[in-house]
């Protein structure tokens, strides 16, 4: 699905124009965007001066001097100022570390000079399906898209389907695609592994088993994506580069204009896709995204194919990262291009906003408790740099969230207070700190790859997301190191969205309860700190607001309804009258004019159906 009157074409191009391959043993080339910047003197002084004067916040609080002393006979309110002057220095920390990390995304982006394909090249393209989870107008849309590819060599377009289902199997002999299915081969579907059942991972390993060396790259979209025509065109000529084992691409969303939600949560990927990713280019190592790719099937098949794990993607690409190419001895590299050459749907529901979030950071946090040690000893010091300071952030917002509250139960409740400084000083300094870090990023969404944001937006949308997606990391969090049982879930696509509920925010419910009664406990105590009440207002405020959004939908939903409603009892033709003594006259029988309430007018509507 492609939101109406967007220009994806010109986006497709944004790494600039195709050049052909000099030499005899082509690398891939970089573009500095620093380098590009007429201005970027600016740049450097926001990226140089918030990092230093966040640190300096940091040293001024926990500044030995600033320690709250305390009388005798109260040792254990001792104890609960050192704990709160813990989670402070903690906070300032994460905050810094963040900032740094932003910081030096700004320094090292860069973008590939693309460059030509080389002819002759066996590609496979696979996109899979799951049964109940993605529409069959979906798969056809993704299907129509693939066929339309060019390639300047042999090409096969493949679906694999989870189910064997005989309409999809009727689609793909219609449009001349390759099916396949691994469902009843018991090998191919354990319990867990690389084979593991009803897991997108265990799918492409089946098809790779058996296919896999027929071909010498695949590419890949997830379902709910529509590649390009150029899809190849822009992303194989950087193989040329033998060291090269994967090329990806950022993630749109489509359905952009379908939900708030959909709208915040692709604005929410905005440094992601327009900056990290590019800094990962620095090292050769930006993280491979599953929406949309083209991977070498030797590197793959040197690590024994995808990687199990609830993020299969980036856990595969880890380990990648971590190996050589045995034909040159070199560690294997991957290319991020900022070409958008997919449209997917994104999040239209806040279930699976939060469904995907809770995912996503699960997938983090087992790459950085089962794989992340293993890249100590094999990975170079510039990518293991780069990887973690991609890996860090779902569990520092998660760590944030958790010991920001701890703070306010802290003082709100009992009156603890780790460090006493100057409000004039420390309101200063914090406003100083925060007002370079809000300049730095919106310095950089001059680098947005999105086609949907206009040009100039500031991204408040998606700063709140990842505000208010703090809690959902946290559960996360929590249930990695229980080391509860995760397991794979598909976002439902297009119709078959999930419909919210009061239950969907639970979580942020418990919090704002929480918080809550800690400001009311606060009053009867006479806790009073306006940092500490401010804090605690904001959060509550960012804990409640998903709910706010929902339920400004479905009033407005309703509304929308109800004066449909009216307007159709308006148009709606009398029945007619005959005249007494008349000859029976019949009515013209003229059509009524289509219902806005009719077909698919308000199919998209995810609150539709509350």
């Amino acid at each position: 699905m492609r939101s109406e009157g967007y220009e994806y074409d010109p986006h497709s191009r944004l790494a600039g124009p195709l050049t052909e391959a000099t030499g005899a043993s082509y690398r891939v080339q970089y573009t500095s965007l620093l380098s590009r910047e007429p201005h970027a003197i600016r740049a450097v002084a926001l990226m140089t001066l918030a990092p230093l004067l966040t640190g300096v916040l940091l040293v001024y609080l926990v500044w030995p001097s600033h320690w709250v002393e305390r009388d005798g006979g109260q040792e254990w309110m001792v104890g609960l100022d050192v704990t709160m002057l813990v989670a402070i220095g903690l906070i300032e920390l994460f905050m810094v570390v963040n900032v740094a990390s932003v910081a030096h995304a700004t320094m090292v982006a860069r973008d590939p000079l693309p460059v030509a394909p080389e002819p002759g090249t066996r590609v496979a393209f696979l996109t899979t399906y799951v049964p109940g989870k993605e529409p069959l107008s979906m798969v056809r849309a993704t299907l129509e898209g693939a066929v339309r590819i060019t390639h300047p060599g042999h090409l096969d377009v493949w679906l694999l389907d989870e189910g064997d289902d005989e309409q999809v199997k009727a689609v793909c002999a219609e449009l001349g695609v390759r099916h396949f299915t691994r469902r009843g081969v018991p090998e191919w579907n354990r319990p867990q592994g690389a084979h593991k059942a009803l897991t997108k991972h265990g799918n492409y390993n089946a098809w790779i088993a058996k296919h896999g060396g027929e071909y010498e790259f695949f590419a890949s979209v997830d379902t709910d994506h529509v590649p390009l025509p150029n899809f190849l065109e822009r992303m194989m000529g950087y193989f040329r580069d033998p060291d090269v084992a994967f090329v990806v691409g950022p993630q749109v969303y489509g359905n952009y204009d379908e939900h708030p939600v959909t709208k915040a949560a692709e604005s929410q990927q905005f440094l992601f896709h327009a900056l990290i990713q590019r800094a990962g280019n620095r090292y050769r190592s930006p993280m491979f995204v599953g929406t949309n790719n083209v991977v070498r099937m030797a590197a793959v098949q040197q690590i024994g194919g995808l990687y199990d794990s609830i993020t299969e993607d980036m856990a595969t690409g880890f380990e990648m990262h971590r190996r050589r190419n045995p034909d040159t001895g070199c560690f294997w590299r991957s290319v991020y291009t900022p070409d958008v050459l997919a449209v997917g749907e994104g999040p239209a529901s806040w279930t699976d906003f939060f469904t995907q979030q809770l995912r996503w950071s699960r997938g983090t946090y087992e790459t950085l408790l089962k794989q992340y040690w293993k890249g100590l000893f094999t990975m170079p010091p510039g990518r293991l740099f780069s990887y973690s300071l991609m890996l860090v952030y779902y569990p520092m917002t998660a760590v944030n969230w958790l010991l920001g509250s701890l703070s306010c139960f802290l003082f709100l409740w009992f009156g603890a207070s780790g460090t006493e400084v100057s409000v004039s000083v420390w309101l200063m300094l914090y406003s100083d700190a925060a007002a370079l870090q809000i300049g730095l990023y919106l310095w950089n969404r001059r680098h947005n790859v999105s086609p949907h944001e206009p040009e100039g937006s500031g991204g408040l949308a998606g700063m709140a997301m990842s505000a208010l997606s703090a809690p959902i990391y946290l559960k996360s969090f929590c249930e990695a190191l229980l080391r509860r049982p995760s397991r794979f879930v598909v976002t439902p696509k297009g119709a078959d969205a999930s419909a919210d509920r009061l239950l969907t925010f639970r979580i942020h419910l418990l919090w704002a309860g929480f918080l809550a009664a800690s400001l009311a406990v606060s009053v009867v105590l006479d806790h009073t700190h306006a940092a500490m009440r401010t804090w605690a207002v904001l959060a509550m405020a960012i804990a409640l607001s998903p709910v706010a959004v929902w339920c400004s939908e479905l009033l407005k939903d309703r509304w929308e309804r109800r004066a449909l409603h009216r307007t159709a009892e308006v148009v709606e033709p009398a029945e007619p009258v005959l005249a007494t003594g008349a000859v029976g006259s019949q009515a013209s029988g003229c059509p009524l004019p289509d219902s806005p309430m009719s077909g698919s007018s308000i199919s998209g509507s995810p609150t539709g159906g509350d």
